[in-house]
Protein backbone atom coordinates (compact mmCIF):
# COMPACT_ATOMS: atom_id res chain seq x y z
CA UNK A 1 0.00 0.00 0.00
CA UNK A 2 2.81 2.61 1.14
CA UNK A 3 4.59 1.65 -2.07
CA UNK A 4 1.88 1.78 -4.61
CA UNK A 5 1.68 5.56 -3.01
CA UNK A 6 5.03 6.41 -3.44
CA UNK A 7 4.94 4.93 -6.90
CA UNK A 8 2.00 7.52 -7.36
CA UNK A 9 4.40 10.14 -6.68
CA UNK A 10 6.92 9.35 -8.55
CA UNK A 11 4.70 9.10 -12.03
CA UNK A 12 3.02 12.02 -11.03
CA UNK A 13 6.14 14.39 -10.76
CA UNK A 14 7.55 12.67 -13.83
CA UNK A 15 4.25 13.75 -15.47
CA UNK A 16 4.67 17.14 -14.27
CA UNK A 17 8.20 17.39 -15.57
CA UNK A 18 6.82 16.30 -18.42
CA UNK A 19 4.50 18.73 -18.87
CA UNK A 20 6.90 21.93 -17.73
CA UNK A 21 9.53 21.01 -19.96
CA UNK A 22 6.96 21.06 -22.94
CA UNK A 23 5.80 24.41 -21.52
CA UNK A 24 9.38 25.73 -21.32
CA UNK A 25 10.03 23.96 -24.88
CA UNK A 26 6.80 25.75 -26.59
CA UNK A 27 7.55 28.84 -25.10
CA UNK A 28 11.29 29.13 -26.32
CA UNK A 29 10.14 27.88 -29.46
CA UNK A 30 6.95 30.20 -29.94
CA UNK A 31 9.19 33.11 -28.28
CA UNK A 32 11.92 32.51 -31.06
CA UNK A 33 9.76 32.04 -34.16
CA UNK A 34 7.79 35.19 -32.88
CA UNK A 35 11.39 37.33 -33.09
CA UNK A 36 12.40 35.34 -36.32
CA UNK A 37 9.08 36.44 -38.01
CA UNK A 38 8.59 39.92 -36.45
CA UNK A 39 7.97 42.26 -39.42
CA UNK A 40 10.31 45.04 -37.92
CA UNK A 41 13.09 43.52 -36.42
CA UNK A 42 15.14 45.39 -38.47
CA UNK A 43 14.10 48.38 -39.51
CA UNK A 44 15.23 51.52 -41.63
CA UNK A 45 13.77 55.11 -40.87
CA UNK A 46 13.86 56.50 -43.87
CA UNK A 47 14.87 55.17 -47.92
CA UNK A 48 17.89 53.77 -47.49
CA UNK A 49 20.66 52.27 -50.16
CA UNK A 50 22.89 49.75 -48.56
CA UNK A 51 26.22 48.80 -50.34
CA UNK A 52 28.25 45.53 -49.22
CA UNK A 53 31.51 45.93 -51.28
CA UNK A 54 33.07 42.67 -50.60
CA UNK A 55 31.91 39.18 -48.60
CA UNK A 56 31.31 39.98 -45.45
CA UNK A 57 30.38 37.29 -42.00
CA UNK A 58 27.53 38.60 -39.87
CA UNK A 59 29.77 40.76 -37.53
CA UNK A 60 30.72 42.78 -40.12
CA UNK A 61 27.23 43.21 -41.28
CA UNK A 62 26.34 44.92 -38.53
CA UNK A 63 29.46 47.20 -38.13
CA UNK A 64 27.91 48.22 -41.51
CA UNK A 65 24.24 48.20 -41.20
CA UNK A 66 25.25 50.25 -37.56
CA UNK A 67 27.04 53.09 -39.45
CA UNK A 68 24.18 53.13 -41.95
CA UNK A 69 20.96 53.79 -39.28
CA UNK A 70 19.55 50.54 -39.66
CA UNK A 71 17.68 49.89 -36.14
CA UNK A 72 17.80 46.14 -35.06
CA UNK A 73 19.11 44.08 -31.42
CA UNK A 74 23.32 42.49 -32.18
CA UNK A 75 22.28 40.26 -29.89
CA UNK A 76 19.15 38.69 -32.10
CA UNK A 77 20.26 39.65 -35.32
CA UNK A 78 23.60 37.62 -34.00
CA UNK A 79 21.17 34.51 -32.91
CA UNK A 80 19.06 34.94 -36.27
CA UNK A 81 22.01 34.63 -38.50
CA UNK A 82 22.65 31.27 -36.40
CA UNK A 83 19.04 29.91 -36.88
CA UNK A 84 18.89 30.78 -40.10
CA UNK A 85 22.33 29.71 -41.16
CA UNK A 86 23.26 32.51 -42.83
CA UNK A 87 27.35 33.31 -42.27
CA UNK A 88 28.62 35.06 -45.17
CA UNK A 89 26.13 38.33 -46.99
CA UNK A 90 28.00 39.12 -50.48
CA UNK A 91 28.58 42.91 -52.33
CA UNK A 92 25.79 44.65 -53.96
CA UNK A 93 23.47 47.28 -54.60
CA UNK A 94 20.70 46.81 -51.98
CA UNK A 95 17.75 48.93 -51.38
CA UNK A 96 15.71 48.53 -48.05
CA UNK A 97 12.42 50.79 -46.79
CA UNK A 98 10.59 50.08 -43.38
CA UNK A 99 10.76 46.87 -41.25
CA UNK A 100 12.09 43.96 -42.45
CA UNK A 101 12.08 39.84 -40.59
CA UNK A 102 15.39 38.53 -39.87
CA UNK A 103 14.25 35.79 -43.07
CA UNK A 104 13.54 38.60 -45.53
CA UNK A 105 16.55 40.92 -44.75
CA UNK A 106 19.35 38.52 -43.92
CA UNK A 107 17.86 36.03 -47.21
CA UNK A 108 18.28 39.05 -49.40
CA UNK A 109 21.94 39.83 -48.53
CA UNK A 110 22.99 35.97 -48.25
CA UNK A 111 21.51 35.33 -51.89
CA UNK A 112 22.78 38.48 -53.45
CA UNK A 113 19.52 39.66 -54.20
CA UNK A 114 20.63 43.00 -54.87
CA UNK A 115 18.23 45.41 -56.39
CA UNK A 116 19.41 47.35 -59.94
CA UNK A 117 21.02 50.83 -60.34
CA UNK A 118 20.17 53.25 -62.63
CA UNK A 119 23.64 53.43 -65.28
CA UNK A 120 23.26 56.96 -66.76
CA UNK A 121 25.79 57.24 -69.97
CA UNK A 122 25.49 60.52 -71.48
CA UNK A 123 25.68 62.39 -74.26
CA UNK A 124 28.22 64.03 -76.21
CA UNK A 125 31.38 63.33 -73.93
CA UNK A 126 35.14 62.32 -74.13
CA UNK A 127 36.35 59.25 -73.98
CA UNK A 128 37.80 59.99 -70.44
CA UNK A 129 34.41 61.66 -69.54
CA UNK A 130 32.72 58.95 -70.64
CA UNK A 131 34.59 56.24 -68.45
CA UNK A 132 34.95 58.01 -65.69
CA UNK A 133 30.87 58.71 -65.77
CA UNK A 134 30.48 54.91 -65.61
CA UNK A 135 32.73 53.79 -63.37
CA UNK A 136 31.63 56.44 -60.77
CA UNK A 137 27.86 54.58 -60.91
CA UNK A 138 29.40 50.86 -60.73
CA UNK A 139 31.37 48.83 -58.82
CA UNK A 140 34.68 48.43 -61.16
CA UNK A 141 37.22 51.27 -60.74
CA UNK A 142 37.67 53.24 -64.36
CA UNK A 143 40.97 51.49 -64.62
CA UNK A 144 39.40 48.37 -64.96
CA UNK A 145 36.80 49.88 -67.19
CA UNK A 146 39.40 50.83 -69.64
CA UNK A 147 41.22 47.33 -69.63
CA UNK A 148 37.83 45.95 -70.98
CA UNK A 149 37.53 48.62 -73.86
CA UNK A 150 41.02 47.94 -74.93
CA UNK A 151 41.15 44.36 -74.99
CA UNK A 152 41.60 42.34 -77.85
CA UNK A 153 39.60 39.60 -77.15
CA UNK A 154 36.55 41.45 -76.23
CA UNK A 155 36.61 43.91 -79.33
CA UNK A 156 37.16 40.94 -81.14
CA UNK A 157 34.59 39.03 -79.63
CA UNK A 158 32.34 42.39 -80.93
CA UNK A 159 34.17 43.03 -84.34
CA UNK A 160 35.12 46.52 -83.20
CA UNK A 161 37.92 48.49 -82.94
CA UNK A 162 38.70 50.44 -80.05
CA UNK A 163 37.10 54.25 -81.08
CA UNK A 164 34.37 52.29 -82.69
CA UNK A 165 33.54 51.08 -79.58
CA UNK A 166 33.10 54.22 -77.83
CA UNK A 167 31.08 55.46 -80.47
CA UNK A 168 28.42 53.15 -80.43
CA UNK A 169 28.02 53.88 -76.09
CA UNK A 170 24.54 54.80 -76.98
CA UNK A 171 23.23 57.57 -74.15
CA UNK A 172 20.55 56.52 -72.19
CA UNK A 173 20.11 55.13 -68.74
CA UNK A 174 20.55 51.34 -67.94
CA UNK A 175 19.08 49.33 -65.44
CA UNK A 176 22.20 47.03 -64.35
CA UNK A 177 23.21 45.54 -61.46
CA UNK A 178 25.87 47.73 -59.45
CA UNK A 179 28.77 44.36 -59.03
CA UNK A 180 28.14 43.94 -62.67
CA UNK A 181 31.67 43.45 -64.83
CA UNK A 182 32.87 46.18 -66.99
CA UNK A 183 32.41 43.07 -69.90
CA UNK A 184 28.75 42.73 -69.07
CA UNK A 185 28.13 46.44 -68.81
CA UNK A 186 29.84 47.21 -72.35
CA UNK A 187 27.74 44.10 -73.57
CA UNK A 188 24.52 45.32 -72.46
CA UNK A 189 25.58 48.72 -74.07
CA UNK A 190 26.35 47.50 -77.62
CA UNK A 191 23.51 45.01 -77.30
CA UNK A 192 21.24 48.16 -77.40
CA UNK A 193 23.40 49.84 -80.06
CA UNK A 194 22.54 46.88 -82.42
CA UNK A 195 18.53 46.74 -81.15
CA UNK A 196 17.85 50.57 -81.58
CA UNK A 197 20.31 51.43 -84.10
CA UNK A 198 21.54 48.71 -85.94
CA UNK A 199 18.97 46.14 -86.11
CA UNK A 200 15.92 48.56 -87.35
CA UNK A 201 17.84 50.88 -89.77
CA UNK A 202 19.67 48.21 -91.46
CA UNK A 203 17.46 49.22 -94.65
CA UNK A 204 18.59 52.83 -94.46
CA UNK A 205 22.60 52.02 -94.33
CA UNK A 206 21.74 50.01 -97.30
CA UNK A 207 19.76 52.84 -99.35
CA UNK A 208 22.81 55.32 -98.29
CA UNK A 209 25.69 52.94 -99.26
CA UNK A 210 27.45 53.68 -95.77
CA UNK A 211 28.44 51.40 -92.91
CA UNK A 212 27.17 51.81 -89.43
CA UNK A 213 30.57 53.29 -88.42
CA UNK A 214 30.06 55.89 -91.25
CA UNK A 215 27.26 57.28 -89.80
CA UNK A 216 28.32 57.08 -86.20
CA UNK A 217 30.96 59.42 -87.00
CA UNK A 218 29.15 61.87 -88.95
CA UNK A 219 26.07 61.88 -85.99
CA UNK A 220 29.07 62.34 -83.25
CA UNK A 221 30.12 65.28 -85.22
CA UNK A 222 26.16 66.50 -85.33
CA UNK A 223 26.18 65.80 -81.87
CA UNK A 224 29.29 68.53 -80.98
CA UNK A 225 27.56 71.00 -83.80
CA UNK A 226 24.15 70.92 -82.60
CA UNK A 227 22.58 72.62 -79.53
CA UNK A 228 19.06 71.83 -80.40
CA UNK A 229 18.01 68.28 -81.28
CA UNK A 230 15.33 69.73 -83.72
CA UNK A 231 18.33 71.87 -85.69
CA UNK A 232 20.29 68.29 -86.36
CA UNK A 233 18.59 66.82 -89.21
CA UNK A 234 18.86 70.46 -90.85
CA UNK A 235 23.32 69.69 -90.01
CA UNK A 236 22.97 67.00 -91.43
CA UNK A 237 21.81 67.46 -94.52
CA UNK A 238 24.39 70.28 -94.94
CA UNK A 239 27.09 67.39 -94.11
CA UNK A 240 25.76 65.09 -96.12
CA UNK A 241 25.51 68.08 -99.33
CA UNK A 242 29.48 68.50 -98.85
CA UNK A 243 30.24 64.88 -98.63
CA UNK A 244 28.44 64.24 -102.01
CA UNK A 245 30.20 66.97 -103.76
CA UNK A 246 33.25 65.89 -102.78
CA UNK A 247 34.10 69.04 -100.59
CA UNK A 248 35.80 68.57 -97.18
CA UNK A 249 33.33 68.45 -94.50
CA UNK A 250 35.35 71.13 -92.55
CA UNK A 251 33.72 70.75 -89.33
CA UNK A 252 34.60 72.59 -86.22
CA UNK A 253 33.75 70.13 -83.74
CA UNK A 254 36.97 68.03 -85.20
CA UNK A 255 39.32 70.72 -84.96
CA UNK A 256 38.16 70.63 -81.26
CA UNK A 257 38.68 66.92 -81.05
CA UNK A 258 42.28 67.34 -82.33
CA UNK A 259 42.80 70.26 -79.92
CA UNK A 260 41.86 67.78 -77.13
CA UNK A 261 39.05 70.44 -76.16
CA UNK A 262 36.23 72.37 -76.73
CA UNK A 263 35.73 76.20 -76.72
CA UNK A 264 35.74 78.78 -79.20
CA UNK A 265 38.48 78.53 -81.77
CA UNK A 266 41.03 80.80 -83.54
CA UNK A 267 42.15 81.02 -87.51
CA UNK A 268 45.71 78.75 -86.12
CA UNK A 269 43.64 75.91 -84.75
CA UNK A 270 42.73 75.04 -88.29
CA UNK A 271 45.82 74.42 -89.40
CA UNK A 272 46.37 71.43 -86.77
CA UNK A 273 47.96 68.56 -88.63
CA UNK A 274 45.68 65.69 -87.14
CA UNK A 275 43.71 62.92 -88.86
CA UNK A 276 40.05 64.11 -87.18
CA UNK A 277 40.78 67.78 -88.94
CA UNK A 278 38.31 67.84 -91.54
CA UNK A 279 40.00 71.52 -92.25
CA UNK A 280 42.90 69.45 -93.95
CA UNK A 281 41.35 65.92 -94.60
CA UNK A 282 38.63 65.07 -97.23
CA UNK A 283 35.38 62.67 -96.21
CA UNK A 284 34.93 61.80 -92.78
CA UNK A 285 37.37 61.69 -89.94
CA UNK A 286 38.67 57.51 -88.88
CA UNK A 287 36.02 57.34 -86.02
CA UNK A 288 33.50 59.11 -83.89
CA UNK A 289 34.93 61.87 -81.72
CA UNK A 290 32.36 61.68 -79.19
CA UNK A 291 28.95 59.12 -78.60
CA UNK A 292 25.94 61.18 -80.24
CA UNK A 293 22.62 60.43 -78.91
CA UNK A 294 19.99 58.78 -80.68
CA UNK A 295 18.36 62.51 -81.50
CA UNK A 296 22.06 62.99 -83.54
CA UNK A 297 21.96 59.07 -85.11
CA UNK A 298 18.71 59.76 -86.53
CA UNK A 299 19.79 62.71 -87.69
CA UNK A 300 23.01 61.22 -89.76
CA UNK A 301 20.53 58.54 -91.28
CA UNK A 302 17.48 60.54 -92.36
CA UNK A 303 19.19 64.33 -93.06
CA UNK A 304 16.92 67.20 -94.20
CA UNK A 305 16.92 67.71 -97.74
CA UNK A 306 17.95 71.05 -99.02
CA UNK A 307 20.63 73.03 -101.17
CA UNK A 308 22.66 74.88 -98.08
CA UNK A 309 26.03 74.73 -98.21
CA UNK A 310 27.10 76.83 -95.37
CA UNK A 311 26.30 77.79 -91.49
CA UNK A 312 27.67 80.38 -89.17
CA UNK A 313 26.06 80.62 -84.95
CA UNK A 314 23.29 82.81 -84.37
CA UNK A 315 22.66 84.41 -80.74
CA UNK A 316 20.42 82.02 -80.20
CA UNK A 317 22.25 79.26 -79.93
CA UNK A 318 20.98 77.92 -83.53
CA UNK A 319 23.04 78.15 -86.92
CA UNK A 320 22.21 80.53 -89.76
CA UNK A 321 22.39 78.38 -93.31
CA UNK A 322 23.67 79.65 -96.49
CA UNK A 323 23.32 78.14 -100.31
CA UNK A 324 26.42 80.62 -101.61
CA UNK A 325 29.53 82.12 -99.83
CA UNK A 326 28.38 85.22 -100.66
CA UNK A 327 25.12 84.79 -98.71
CA UNK A 328 27.41 82.99 -95.72
CA UNK A 329 30.17 85.78 -95.60
CA UNK A 330 27.12 88.12 -94.93
CA UNK A 331 25.70 86.14 -92.26
CA UNK A 332 29.29 85.53 -91.12
CA UNK A 333 30.14 89.53 -90.53
CA UNK A 334 26.25 89.20 -88.43
CA UNK A 335 27.36 87.60 -86.39
CA UNK A 336 30.73 88.55 -85.73
CA UNK A 337 29.61 92.29 -85.07
CA UNK A 338 27.39 90.20 -82.28
CA UNK A 339 30.47 88.93 -80.63
CA UNK A 340 32.12 92.08 -80.78
CA UNK A 341 29.15 94.00 -79.27
CA UNK A 342 29.03 91.13 -76.29
CA UNK A 343 32.26 91.61 -75.49
CA UNK A 344 31.73 95.44 -75.72
CA UNK A 345 28.87 95.06 -73.22
CA UNK A 346 30.73 92.55 -70.74
CA UNK A 347 33.81 94.72 -70.51
CA UNK A 348 31.52 97.93 -70.06
CA UNK A 349 29.67 95.72 -67.52
CA UNK A 350 32.88 94.34 -65.56
CA UNK A 351 34.28 98.49 -65.75
CA UNK A 352 30.74 99.08 -63.81
CA UNK A 353 30.85 96.59 -61.18
CA UNK A 354 34.80 97.64 -60.61
CA UNK A 355 33.73 101.29 -59.96
CA UNK A 356 31.02 100.14 -58.00
CA UNK A 357 33.37 98.08 -55.96
CA UNK A 358 35.93 100.81 -55.14
CA UNK A 359 33.20 103.11 -54.51
CA UNK A 360 32.09 100.93 -51.74
CA UNK A 361 35.39 100.44 -50.33
CA UNK A 362 36.35 104.11 -49.99
CA UNK A 363 32.76 104.41 -48.10
CA UNK A 364 33.66 101.65 -45.85
CA UNK A 365 37.28 103.52 -44.87
CA UNK A 366 34.83 106.94 -44.11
Amino acid sequence: MKLSFFKHIEIRSFLIAVVVFVLAFASVYFSRSIRLTHPEAVQVTESLEFFIYEPVNVRELMVSMEAEGFVFNRDELDWAAGILGWSRFLPGRYLFDGGYTYQEFLEKLALGLQDPVSLRVPAGASKAAVKTWIARQMIFSREELETTMTDSDFLGKHGLEEHQLYGRLLPDTYQVFWTSSPERVLDRLLQEFDRRIVEPYGYRLDELGRSIDEITTLASIIEWEARFDHEKPAISGLYWNRLNRRWRLQADPTVNYAKGERGRLIYADYSIDHPYNTYRIHGLPPGPITNPSFASLRAALFPEEHDYMFMVATPEGTHAFSRTYAEHRRKSREWTNWLRQERQRRAEMERQAAMEGAAAEGQEKD
